[in-house]
């Protein structure tokens, strides 16, 4: 099977509902910083709801990381959470990622919302102690309760998704 066609099989698969309430993508970096930050409240999204059948995935889209560096940055960081490497960018393609850390919700394999964790980073240099609005964690609620998110979409502030060459 030509890889092209068993990535896009790989990808409809984990996206398509196989009885959980949704997927949530989390886009991060080894190498930023403010994608490495979140790493706690990441590992507190996902133990609040896994338990309610959330499945949660790390997806890293650096062109050139081995599976041997993105699983030595999970254990660096303490993500729990199932991590695949996305160099082809399908994952980014599908959730509309442009940025690290950014999250994506699919329920029933359509895409929900995207976009900020939450606005904790005002820029690039500027945070504040700590966030205001939860944006991951509503989007996570509305769909468990059979709703469609308020807000579909947010501006992620971190790390640039580098594009293919």
């Amino acid at each position: 099977m030509a890889p092209l066609l068993l990535w896009l099989l790989l990808q409809a698969d984990l996206l398509s509902p196989h009885g959980e309430k949704a997927t949530v993508l989390i886009f991060t970096r080894t190498d930023c910083p403010i994608s490495n930050r979140y790493a706690p409240e990441i590992q507190r999204l996902y133990r609040k709801y896994s338990a309610e059948r959330v499945n949660f995935r790390l997806v890293y889209p650096e062109r050139d990381l081995s599976e041997e560096a993105m699983q030595q940055h999970r254990r660096e960081y303490g993500y729990p959470m199932p991590a695949l490497l996305d160099p082809a960018h399908a994952y980014v393609s599908r959730a509309h990622a442009r940025t690290t850390p950014e999250a994506a919700v699919f329920a029933n394999g359509q895409l929900v919302y995207h976009g900020r964790i939450d606005d904790r980073y005002i820029d690039l240099t500027r945070a504040k102690q700590q966030a205001d609005k939860h944006d991951l964690e509503e989007a996570l609620s509305a769909v468990l309760a059979g709703k469609s998110p308020a807000i579909h979409e947010t501006r992620a502030i971190g790390c640039a998704i580098e594009d293919l060459e």
